[in-house]
């Protein structure tokens, strides 16, 4: 990857970051237009919206209740759990007819989902489990656990040994169990080695500097596995500076249209894909099922798929699957 590479992750990610903001932006507007108009206003609160993942899972969720004549606002509380706190109750203030919560931290966003809840108002967890889901009407995933053990079996094939950094998110379920399944599918197999693991918040800016010290305090390992695209990014934006561009596999979840580019330039080497559009789309749909009074399913997991360079032109560079 050259310089030139980097720069354009880098410029990508604040292009999408602007473009992301200034969507949520237009979906208050419409949000309260909607509700002068009598249609049915829901609430959306993700952990970041610099990563356009949430962007493709708000797009779609957003067109599912605009085609019923609803509306959506969204919120970005930018890694900040206190911030997310004071939205989802911004959403109960509002009484939203549901809202569809990301939680920065699965953990300590439970009592306001549980306020939420009490309010009468659906809590529909996306992309990511909350910890108490007795107050959760319906969670819709990726089977995340299942992305790990994905790569992890890619690595074994691939290889006779290996020396691995792991790059976390400790908040979120879902990227524990990405991680989790990959150390899992790696236990007991002899000559591969976890030499450190290191959370970034699956973050680009902070996954970049965080693997450059891994990798130069661990010269000897050759395999990075990465929470999300993102990381896997801010791991080869590293990887080039250091000169070590090749010397190392990388792998991510997503399936981004940023991932799917460096395997095809042969610098990534699988990433588990995600899809965020089904996501969304089962997210609205539960939304209103819940609404209605039908029985939702609990639980909703979407299985992942492995993107490596044999089937790349299946599932495409430009766009998301």
């Amino acid at each position: 990857m050259t310089m030139e590479k980097t720069a354009k992750i880098w410029a990508g990610a604040a292009l999408a970051a602007a473009v992301v903001m200034i969507a949520a932006t237009f979906s208050i507007v419409f949000g309260q237009s909607g509700r002068e108009k009598g249609g049915r206003v829901f609430g959306a609160v993700y952990m970041t919206m610099n990563n356009p993942f949430y962007e493709i899972v708000d797009d779609e969720i957003r067109g599912v209740l605009e085609s019923r004549g609803d509306m959506l606002i969204t919120r970005d509380p930018a890694l900040s759990v206190e911030k997310q706190t004071e939205q989802i109750e911004e959403m109960i203030d509002r009484r939203v007819s549901a809202v569809f919560v990301n939680p920065v931290d699965w953990k300590a966003i439970g009592p306001v989902v549980e306020k939420a809840e009490k309010m009468g108002i659906p809590v529909i967890a996306v992309d990511s489990d909350i910890y108490d889901d007795s107050y959760v009407s319906c969670t819709v995933t990726t089977d995340n656990y299942q992305a790990g053990v994905l790569c992890a079996r890619h690595l074994l094939k691939s290889r006779d040994d290996a020396e691995v950094i792991l790059l976390t998110h400790s908040q979120t379920k879902s990227g524990i169990d990405r991680i989790q399944g990959f150390k899992d599918t790696l236990e007991g197999r002899e000559g591969f080695e976890i030499l450190a693991e290191r959370d970034c918040l699956g973050q680009l800016e902070i996954a970049m500097p965080v693997m450059k010290e891994l990798a130069e305090e661990y010269p000897q390992a050759d395999v990075v596995m990465c929470l999300n695209d993102l990381a896997a990014m801010g791991a080869m934006a590293a990887l080039e500076e250091l000169g070590m561009i090749g010397k190392m596999a990388v792998y991510g979840v997503d399936g981004s249209p940023d991932g799917k580019s460096m395997i095809a330039e042969g610098i990534m080497t699988a990433t588990a894909a995600q899809f965020p559009r089904q996501i969304g789309r089962e997210a609205a749909l539960a939304a209103y099922d819940i609404l209605d009074g039908n029985l939702a399913e609990k639980v909703i997991q979407i299985p992942p798929c492995l993107i490596t360079e044999s089937n790349l032109e299946k599932y495409g560079i430009d766009g998301w699957q």
